[in-house]
């Protein structure tokens, strides 16, 4: 059995935690969460792998994306090979126009069984009735060619020295 904390990326506290099988696959994880926060998972949604640090990784689509062949999907991953040990962690995103974002921890693997999982044992707060904006800021990347001024300065004096009117 596994005890997992779900908590919505919002500025309030919105947080669920649940008991889940450890034989879960993600989809029904991903029924599991929607159904917990209200949602009725009809939308699309992806888990994606995440270090210490929440760093997002891998995606973990709820449908198989490949044209050929047996792509990665939630059907496709177990719960106790996707997140075997305690603190590991996903992202989980739901509503892609939306992006509402939650960050999955697992507090708790046990071998003891219940009987009627899934459960959730602990809910805080509210949901919001609008996602919250997500603001998407990429790092700058180094090009390799330098601010442009270091361009206007490396070769502008070449306009001075040509006369274009010779031509």
């Amino acid at each position: 059995m596994y005890k997992i904390r779900v908590i919505l990326d919002t500025k309030e506290d919105v947080i669920r935690t649940i008991l889940v099988d450890n034989n879960l696959n993600l989809e029904d994880l991903h029924a599991t969460i929607a159904k917990s926060f209200g949602f009725g998972g009809q939308e699309m949604a992806s888990f994606y792998r995440t270090d210490d640090e929440w760093t997002q990784g891998e995606e973990i689509p709820l449908f198989n994306m490949e044209e050929v062949g047996e792509g990665i999907s939630m059907q496709n991953c177990i719960l106790q090979d996707t997140l075997p040990e305690e603190s590991n962690k996903l992202i989980y995103v739901y509503d892609f126009l939306k992006m509402w974002t939650f960050y999955v921890e697992v507090l708790e693997v046990s071998n003891e069984k219940k009987e009627d999982l899934p459960q959730i044992i602990l809910t805080v707060g509210e949901i919001p009735s609008e996602a919250p904006e997500k603001e998407f800021v990429a790092e700058k990347l180094d090009d390799g060619f330098g601010d442009e001024e270091d361009l206007d300065d490396e070769f502008g004096h070449f306009d001075d020295d040509f006369d274009y009117n010779e031509y």
